[in-house]
């Protein structure tokens, strides 16, 4: 026996954003990203800023899209875009720090990324305890990685540090491992908004918009009228 199809609604449900992966995914790489800044970022340059509000944009717009689609599809795809952008600049940030402070940027079978991954974290909580527990194995060597050098230190050797080192100074690694942990969590929060903005402009060109519905719904009433 076939239910009646529930007929269709003007505004349809809308919001529910804290139950996706994608927003909890950039709330808390707002999170981790204020953390990272104000410890290892000059609270007086505009990066620290720009890092910041780039993480804020990128968990407010995905909000912001999830309330609007109610009205209108092209200002929830409009704003996801957004969202999408805000983040890729954070994940140059990210990159720019490693960079500019000769510090390595880990490939993604790394490790400790390995281990980070498998944790599938939630919280800034369960990220700090994540990068407490690499120290700790940073310290004791357990990875069989070279101690990474800076340049200066490399010239002075002769030997140059290899890019997948785990280890790291004292003073350096909590800020290697943190900018790494937060590139593999924008990396992936990235690829999933990339699907959620394709299904979005799947059911935009199938469904149209507001104006859309409008007219059906009306025509409708029409004809039971």
């Amino acid at each position: 026996m076939t239910t009646p199809q529930e007929p269709e609604k003007l505004i349809p449900k809308h919001g529910g954003y804290e139950n996706t992966k994608t927003w909890q995914l950039a709330d808390m790489i707002y999170d981790v990203t204020v953390r990272f800044c104000d410890k290892y970022v000059d609270q007086r340059s505009r990066t620290h800023d720009q890092m910041v509000q780039a993480a804020r944009s990128g968990c407010q717009n995905l909000q912001e899209s999830s309330v609007d689609s109610a009205v209108s599809r092209k200002i929830e795809l409009k704003l996801t875009g957004i969202a999408k952008g805000s983040l890729e600049e954070l994940r140059r940030d990210y990159k720019k720090f490693l960079k500019h402070h000769d510090l390595p940027e880990w490939p993604p079978n790394h490790p400790a990324l390995t281990r980070f991954k498998a944790l599938r974290c939630a919280t800034l909580e369960q990220f700090r305890a994540w990068v407490a527990k690499e120290m700790r194995i940073a310290q004791e060597n357990t990875d069989n990685h070279e101690q990474p050098r800076t340049k200066n230190e490399e010239h002075s050797s002769g030997v140059r540090a290899g890019p997948c080192s785990s280890v790291c100074s004292p003073t350096a690694f909590p800020s290697v491992c943190a900018a790494n942990g937060a590139l593999s969590l924008l990396n992936l929060c990235s690829h999933l908004i990339g699907r959620q903005m394709q299904a979005q402009a799947d059911a935009f060109e199938k469904e149209g918009g507001f104006t859309e519905r409008l007219y059906r719904i009306r025509s409708e009433r029409r004809k039971q009228a």
